[in-house]
């Protein structure tokens, strides 16, 4: 009997590698979503260029560029990846039907989903509900998500559902609002910053009218710069999706009546799958239902 032996495939590994490279159009990215090193996606992409015989990616001192071949092959990478992620997120849905898990950006989860669980969990209490905070919106047909709470453009063309449109607005302590007249008075208080958001002040100020230059203490987590917001520390810029609680509470007041629309809206994303009535269904909508 004569069992020649058979041509390997290329490691799956090496397959993801250059997908997200290709597609990301950067080692750096790629790495960052695979949750490894730079330099093991890049041997990761030299082991299947070694295995086709041709180059995938132009290595130059910025970066790197994808080959005429690399190019050509990326739309079938991408569609396979997609489809190999759709059959594991059905898998983990059906394994577990009553397991909810919803990535938020860290601010919204923590002042805008962290309010709403408490009546989800008495709606609908055989469900287990998890919570993960991250800076950048998964990929729900690839990562192991079924709800995704984040701020976009509101051009952008995703499923979804809009819990409604970003305003920005001053807020701060009672205390501090009781001086505040007149635009012309915030000169005389503490402007409070958060990094992500690093041109409200200036953006509102501009709507306003005002010459006032806002500068003053920076935190890179919304919460930290809303907690000193509410000692006393100054005014910050609120987003009204997240400071909505804290208004209700009267922990902080919004001193004037402009209230600034922005191009974006929070918005909560979910599979092209979701089906009508299904328990996923009912935890999107009473997510986006007015408080």
């Amino acid at each position: 009997m004569i069992s020649p032996p058979r041509p390997k495939m290329p490691p799956l590994n090496s397959l993801r590698a250059f997908e997200a490279a290709a597609r990301l159009n950067s080692i750096a990215a790629a790495a960052a979503e695979l949750c490894v090193t730079p330099a093991a996606v890049a041997q990761q992409v030299k082991s299947l260029e070694l295995w086709s015989g041709e180059k995938l990616f132009e290595r130059h001192p910025q970066g790197v560029e994808l080959t005429h071949l690399g190019a050509n092959v990326l739309s079938d990478f991408s569609a396979a990846f997609d489809v190999l992620g759709s059959a594991v997120q059905r898998l983990r849905m059906q394994a577990a039907p009553f397991e909810v898990r919803i990535a938020a950006l860290p601010s919204v989860a923590q002042f805008f989903l962290s309010p709403k669980l408490p009546a989800i969990r008495a709606a609908l209490p055989e469900l287990s509900i998890s919570v993960s905070a991250l800076e950048l919106k998964p990929n729900l047909v690839r990562e192991p998500f079924d709800l995704a709470i984040f701020y976009a453009p509101r051009n952008q063309q995703e499923d979804g559902l809009v819990v409604g449109r970003d305003t920005i607005f001053p807020v701060c302590a009672p205390s501090i609002a009781a001086r505040l007249q007149s635009v012309e008075d915030l000169a005389a208080v503490t402007f409070l910053h958060d990094t992500t958001w690093h041109n409200d002040w200036q953006n509102w100020l501009l709507a306003a009218g005002s010459p006032i230059i806002a500068t003053g203490p920076q935190f890179s987590l919304y919460s930290l710069a809303l907690e000193e917001c509410k000692n006393g520390a100054g005014v910050m810029i609120g987003h009204g999706a997240l400071v909505e609680n804290a208004l209700k509470d009267g922990s902080l007041v919004a001193p004037f009546a402009l209230q600034l629309e922005q191009e974006v809206e929070l918005k909560i994303f979910f599979p092209s799958s979701l089906t009508a009535q299904s328990a996923l269904s009912r935890v999107a909508e009473m997510l986006a239902a007015p408080a």
